[in-house]
């Protein structure tokens, strides 16, 4: 099984908000899984992402009616889509730590440029918009630098996701229904 060394992985868990990898720990104070890393980094990407979808944008638009959410948020003076804080988190956490880097890809991007750009990105998001409780994992060459990369099935977890895809005119799909596969969350990690 393929490792990372902790100097590189604990930062990385660090910068997503989350130190799971005290457990990982107990067995291995010198390694994690670079797969059990990925599988710690995507429960917080994907705790946090549903948080805000749920808990902020479908309230406040479709429940409460208060604000809603738009592509132009600022010039809307609306909130970020879902997908939008989750870009801005990855830019962040680009800045603060270069040993891994995560998106949010779809074979229907709304945005074209969140469409699949590797063979592996195309593969993983295949399997998981068919398997959507299964992850994808495979390794893949970029730029000359191997990498560990892994793709989780992104669903829709409020009418505001559904609504939002269905209606948008860049949209290649308009069926989404709650619970559907909507896209995947990839992670990559350098590895030796």
């Amino acid at each position: 099984m393929k490792r990372v060394r902790l100097d590189r992985a604990l930062p990385a868990v660090l910068v997503a908000g989350s130190v799971l990898a005290t457990t990982a720990l107990a067995a291995d104070p010198k390694s994690i899984p670079v797969q059990q890393v990925t599988d710690m980094l995507h429960a917080v990407m994907a705790s946090d992402r549903t948080v805000y979808t749920q808990k902020v944008v479908n309230r406040l638009q479709n429940d409460e009616k208060v604000i809603k959410a738009d592509e132009h948020f600022m010039d809307e003076k609306a909130l970020p889509l879902p997908a939008q804080m989750f870009r801005f988190g990855a830019e962040m956490a680009a800045t603060k730590n270069k040993d891994f880097v995560y998106s949010l890809l779809s074979l229907w991007p709304v945005n074209k440029q969140n469409g699949p750009r590797t063979d592996l990105e195309k593969q993983g998001l295949t399997f998981v918009a068919e398997n959507k409780s299964k992850n994808f994992y495979g390794e893949e060459t970029l730029g000359g630098k191997k990498y560990f990369t892994a793709i989780y099935a992104d669903v829709a977890v409020s009418q505001a996701c559904v609504t939002c895809h269905n209606e948008h005119f860049d949209s290649p799909r308009d069926d989404f229904k709650l619970n559907d596969v909507m896209g995947g969350v990839v992670i990559r990690i350098p590895i030796n």
